[in-house]
This record gives C-alpha cells, structure tokens and sequence, in this order.
C-alpha cells in the first residue's frame, strides 16, 4: 500500500513543471507490477492508494485556493482535499479491481487499455468532470508527443497504459525482446509522427498581443478597486492598439457587464479607432432572472475595415451583442455550489463571490476579431478537448483560451495548466492565444512549441506575431473515435483468450 503511494506521488515528476517523461513510464510500470503480485482482494486498496498519491500531489495545488480564500481552518481545508483526492482515487481503484479480479496477468496488456479509457472517461464527464492530470500530458517532451496529433492525449493515456502494462508483464517473464520490440515501435513511431506537420503555416502572420494585469485576487471583487483595475488594463494596452487583436484575460473587467457600459463603449470605439478588435472576460448579470454568465465579448472592430460598411472608427458593441462567448464547463465550488441550497452559508468557501454562474451552451459561434475567427476556452474548459473540437469550424483560425490563475498562487497548477494548453495545439494543429491575470501568458504555436511568454505575478503585455495555419489533424477529423476502437480490439482479443484458456479446463 505505501509502496503504490509512493508510486503515485512520483508522477506529479513527470507533469510540468518538472516534465520529467520518462518517470511516467518507470512509476506506471512499477505500479501494474505490484498489481500482478497482488491477489484478488488487494487490487481495490492498491489502486486507490496508487490513486491517493497520484492525485494527493498532482493537485495539491488546490489546497492553496482553500487555504488562502476558503476561510476555513487548516485541519477542514486539509480535510476537503481529502476528500476530493479519495473521491478522484476511485478511478484508479476501481479500474484495478476489475483488472485483478476478472483477468489474469498474461491478459492485461490487452484488457487495461479500455478499463482504464472507460474509467478516465467517467472521470472527465460525472459530476461535471475533472480530466486533470489524464497521463497523456506527461509526454508532451516525449517521443509519444507525435500521437495527440492522431490519437489525441486520450489515445496517448491509452498507449501508455498499454505500454506500461505490456512492459510490467513481459519484463518479470524474461520475455526482453518482446518488450523491447514493442517499446522500440511505439516510441519510434511516436517521434516520426513529430516531425511531420499536419496543419502547415499559410505564410501570413496576425499581429496579438495579450495583456497581464497581474490583479491580486483578494482584491479582484473588491467595489473600490473596479476603477483602478479598469484604468491599469486600458493603460497597459494603450501603446499596443495597432495590434490585430488585443486579449484581456478572464473577468478582466471586474464591473457587471450592466453596470459597465460607458467604459465597455469606451474601449469599443477605442479600439475600433486604432483598426483593433479586442476580447474580454466580463461576467454578465440579468437583474431580472439572476442569471449570471462568465463571458467572453469582442470589442473594436469584428471584420476587416473592407468587409464592413461602416468606417474604420466605428465600433461593435452594444449590451447582449451577439459576439460573446459564455463559459459552458463550470469549475464546482468556483463556479457553482453543488447542492447550493443545503451547503451555501456552512462556511466561507462555500459563498464566494461570483460562484453561481449559469451554464452556457456546449456548442457556440467562435468569437470574430478584426476577421478572424476563434474558438474560446475560458479557464478550466482548456481540458476538455471534445468541448474546443466542438467549436472548431473550418474558419477558425486560433484557439484563444483566457484564465485567473491568481487563486493558486505559486504553486505548479498554473504550470499543468499551460501544458494542457499545449496538447491542445498540438491535438487539434491550431495557434492557442493563452491570456491570464497573473501567469502564464504565452503564444503556443499550432505545434505546441511555446513562442513566448510572460513572467508569472508581472503586469505586462505580451505582443508576437501569430502564423496562421492551413490543414486538420486527425484527431480533429476524427476525435476518440479510432482509440476506442483499437481499445475494443485489443480488449475483444484478450477476452477471447479468455475463453479459450477457459474452456480446456472445463472439459478436462
């Protein structure tokens, strides 16, 4: 039990910011092994333990948002992270249990796959989902980093489960070369699907630039300081409107977008004056339906001065304009309170300000800027990659995902986060604009490279030139599609293996 632990808290290594890839490979592995010498009644206990740890340092990151803006003691926010690592620990356990209970070893390799896939894919989807720390994005700087263009960073978990297995069996057994072959072919493979490019620079570039306003968070919805951040973001982007695009990050105005409309006008034919379409986070409230909606809205110009009527000084805006996104994945206890009438008042973290936000649609029109079109992810949504490829479109010509990172301070969340923006890139070919309150800003390039960013807790803005990219990966044409299907195979194959190894016995 404590062994698997071990194990599992090893693997928050290979995540950034430490990307150590290959740990993944040994931790995993060592961990399936354990599982083979286990009997059946043991498989639960190590999983969840394996789980515990992988889970209990991964995103420890968490305690810091409870600890420092829950208002609880340290014995309940201890307690809470707990419960919510246990609760993400079930995955892993379960997946084991059937694995020891209904397989013997030498079926594994081909069983695992689609147990841990079905359990991976519950975890991002129950209760809203939580996909965070999937195994795929520790090998973003691995010879594996080739297949989130075919297979996505699902099909990549899939391979290294595959991997780690075939390697945890095979390897006691003395069967060296079998490993080896099978290793050899996939991390091969891997790294020459790398450096083939499937969506390929058209030769135009858009001039970006990104603002940091580097707000501290205890101050973000504080009434008195609405004016001071509102002025800070316009003066940080006042020598940079002859940018394409201009990007504030999350919520970056604090005002209800109601309540905000002469500045909103303001910045609108601002930017519209200097040839600028600028994107913001806003949070819309309806006094009449209390509904509030963690938006996205596009100010300036929204097509090229040539396609548009209207001169270059006019702006867009005007309140409920349809150039707005609204968050559709909602952060639980952030966002909204599960059970809110029964938990709401029972302690400050269960009242923040701004957590009760209503769900936007799944699907929705990408956000237009000066012509160009892109796709929104708004914080946590960046990890789910079936929600981004249901708002790619065949004009979309980036992935603009906006974040407050503020509330786990300087911890390795906002890291995991910027890696997971990177798989993105490189799944679906496409630039990603990542614009934040206090870190990580940064430009990734439609190969998940990072062409530059900013200094975490700095104000600034970040400007660079984003090349535009023509073609669609697999994974775009054909999501999880393919994995699943492998999955099923491989995991039909060794069910019938099963049988037949059965059915001997029975007749003797």
């Amino acid at each position: 039990m404590f062994l698997a632990f071990v194990l599992g808290i090893s693997l928050t290594f290979s995540y950034a910011p430490f990307s150590l890839w290959w740990l993944m490979l040994l931790s995993l592995s060592g961990f399936i092994y354990l599982l083979s010498l286990a009997d059946k009644k043991q498989g639960f206990k190590l999983g969840f333990a394996f789980g515990l740890g992988w889970f209990g340092a991964g995103i420890s990151w968490v305690h810091v948002s409870i600890a420092d803006f829950g208002g609880l003691p340290l014995i309940a926010s201890i307690g809470l992270m707990v419960l919510l690592c246990s609760y993400l620990a079930l995955y892993p356990a379960f997946a084991s249990l059937i694995l020891t209970r209904y397989f013997t070893s030498r079926l594994w390799p081909a069983v695992l796959p689609l147990i841990w896939l079905t359990f991976e894919t519950l975890r991002g989807w129950l209760f809203t989902g939580f996909p965070w720390l999937s195994l795929g994005y520790s090998q973003l700087s691995s010879p594996l980093a080739g297949w989130f263009a075919v297979i996505g960073e699902v099909g990549v978990s899939t391979l290294l489960v595959l991997l780690c297995t075939s390697l945890a069996i095979l390897i006691p057994q003395k069967k060296w070369l079998q490993g080896l072959i099978l290793a050899s072919t996939v991390l091969i493979s891997g790294s020459v699907l790398n450096n083939y490019q499937w969506a390929k620079p058209t030769g135009e570039v858009v001039n970006v630039s990104m603002v940091q306003g580097n707000i501290e968070q205890a101050l973000r919805w504080t009434p008195e300081q609405d004016q001071p951040t509102m002025e800070k973001y316009q003066r940080l982007t006042s020598d940079h409107w002859q940018s394409d695009i201009i990007i504030w990050p999350e919520a970056a105005i604090p005002k209800l977008e109601p309540i905000a409309q002469d500045y909103l006008s303001n910045i609108d034919n601002l930017a519209a004056k200097h040839g600028a379409g600028l994107i913001t986070g806003i949070v819309n409230y309806n006094f009449e339906t209390r509904e509030a909606y963690n938006n996205l809205i596009g100010l300036g110009l929204k097509h090229e001065p040539s396609q548009q009527n209207d001169s270059i000084g006019k702006g867009q805006y005007h309140y409920l304009h349809n150039n707005r996104f609204a968050k559709h994945h909602l952060l639980p206890i952030g966002e909204f309170i599960p059970f809110e009438d029964w938990i709401r008042g029972i302690a400050p973290i269960f009242d923040l300000p701004m957590s009760s936000f209503s769900r936007g649609s799944y699907q929705q029109d990408n956000l237009l800027a000066k012509g160009y079109h892109l796709a929104p992810a708004i914080c946590f949504e960046i990890a789910f990659p079936s929600q981004i490829s249901a708002n790619l479109y065949h004009n979309t010509d980036f992935i603009v995902t906006v974040s407050n990172d503020a509330w786990f301070g300087h911890s390795h969340g906002p890291d995991q986060h910027l890696e997971i923006a990177q798989v993105r890139a490189k799944e679906f070919g496409l630039p990603v604009l990542r614009a934040t309150n206090n870190g990580i800003t940064a430009f990734i390039d439609h190969t998940g490279e990072i062409q530059s960013r900013l200094p975490q807790f700095e104000a600034g803005v970040l400007s660079d030139q984003i090349k535009q990219v023509s073609g669609d990966t697999p994974y775009r044409t054909f999501g999880n599609i393919p994995i699943w299907c492998f999955a099923l195979v491989i995991f039909a194959f060794g069910f019938q293996q099963k049988r037949v190894k059965r059915a001997p016995a029975q007749n003797t």
